[in-house]
Parts: C-alpha cells; structure tokens; sequence
C-alpha cells in the first residue's frame, strides 16, 4: 500500500512539474530565434557596410590610376619644359657672350670699306708688258674707309672680316690680255685671254675673300699681258667689306 501511494505521487508530482519545464523550453527557444534572427540582420548590414568599403576603395583606386596618369603626363611636361629651359639658356648664354664682345669692341657698329677705282683718270693708258705687274688704279671713284692705296693699288684689310672684290680687264690681240687677283702675293682669281683676231677682248671675275686685318689685295697682269683704258673705264677694280668677322 505504501508503494502505490508512493508511486502516485510521484506521478502528481511529474504531472505538476512537466508543463512548467516545456513553458521554460518554449521561452528559451524564442529568445534563442530571435537572437539568431538579430544575428542574421547584424551580418547582412556587415554585409552591405563591406560591399560599400569596397565600392569606395574600388572608386579610390580609379582615382588614384588617374592621378597616377595625370601625374606621368605632367612629368612628360615637365621634361619637355626643361629641355625647352636648357635650350633657351644655351641661347641666352651665347647672346650675353655676343653683348660682350659688342661691349669690348666699344659696342661700334661694323667699319664702312668700300672702294672702285679704274685704271686710267686722264686719256688712253696700255699697261704692260712689264716687270713690275702691278696694276695700279689711279681713278678713284670712291674709298670709303681709306683701305684702298691708289699709289700703289693695294687693299690693306683695315679689319677682319669677309670681303667682295671683283675686278675688269680690256685689250687688244697684240698681247696677252688678262690679270690676276693676288692676296698676299697669292693668286685668287684671274681672267686670262690670249692673243686672237677679233681685235679685242675683255673679260670680269669676282669673289669672297676671307681676310685678317693687315691682308693686302691687288690687281697684277700676266707675264707678257697688257690692258688698256681711257675715261670710258674699261679695266676696273673695286672692294667692301661684307661684314667683320
């Protein structure tokens, strides 16, 4: 009798007890849901701030690439610049070189020399045969400068510098006709005619002559030669200075 009743109520008790257990259950398992739900709206926002850092490091690194470019072409620009910067300072070096030597010639513009002269200044003249060759050219029509001696037919360069010269002969068919433009008793130039039927010849030459200050130019015939003139100005020579050097 005693076993049943103690099995009895143990049985009440478990009745009484059993509902309050699963309410417990019951209340953990929501809470338990609604923080795996919680959980869940947590990762996704994670989610969505990761996605949106990424987007913005993925618009930082375009930005970046395009500075990178604007920065490569600037650099482009800034060597051109300075290739430009050198070249200019190369040219300004050589203009301030050139303003010196203006300043220590005195800043003088170049010398004026210039001069035409024909053989004869009165009636009719033959020079040559002769042993002195030397043409001397007594008809002076001009001598800017003073470089030209017409007692003696020489050009003495008064600077250095480059020069134009260019002289004329005429004659007659008894004799070689022709002369010779000689720089420091060097021959230049010439013009040259032998002894033909005609009656007559003449003949011009000219050139560039690169000369130093103190260099003589003159006019002499060919052995044997002769020339003539008369006011008419057949045999001429004449000289300037093209520009100092």
């Amino acid at each position: 009798m005693g076993s049943r009743s103690l099995l009895v109520l143990t049985l009440l008790v478990l009745l009484c007890v059993e509902p309050g257990f699963g309410q417990r259950g019951d209340v953990d398992l929501g809470e338990w849901m609604r923080a795996q739900e919680k959980l869940t709206q947590d990762l996704q926002e994670n989610q969505r701030r990761v996605e949106t850092h990424q987007q913005d490091l993925e618009a930082l690194e375009a930005r970046l690439n395009a500075t990178v470019d604007q920065l490569t072409g600037q650099k482009a620009d800034m060597d051109q610049l300075k290739e430009e910067n050198e070249d200019l300072q190369t040219r300004l070096n050589a203009s301030e070189m050139e303003i010196d030597e203006l300043k220590q010639s005195g800043g003088k513009a170049a010398p004026h020399i210039a001069f035409s002269a024909s053989l004869s200044n009165s009636g009719e003249i033959y020079s040559g045969p002769c042993t002195d060759k030397s043409l001397i050219f007594k008809r002076v029509f001009s001598n800017t400068g003073d470089a030209y001696d017409h007692n003696t037919g020489i050009f003495t360069a008064p600077v250095g510098g480059s020069y134009f010269f260019s002289f004329s002969t005429y004659g007659y068919n008894t004799h070689v006709m022709g002369a010779m433009l000689m720089k420091n008793g060097l021959l230049q130039i010439s013009t040259h005619e032998s002894p033909t039927a005609d009656g007559s010849d003449s003949s011009s030459n000219a050139a560039v002559l690169r000369l130093a200050a103190g260099d003589r130019v003159h006019v002499e015939l060919w052995d044997n030669g002769r020339v003539f003139d008369n006011l008419n100005g057949h045999t001429t020579f004449c000289g300037f200075l093209l520009f100092p050097m």
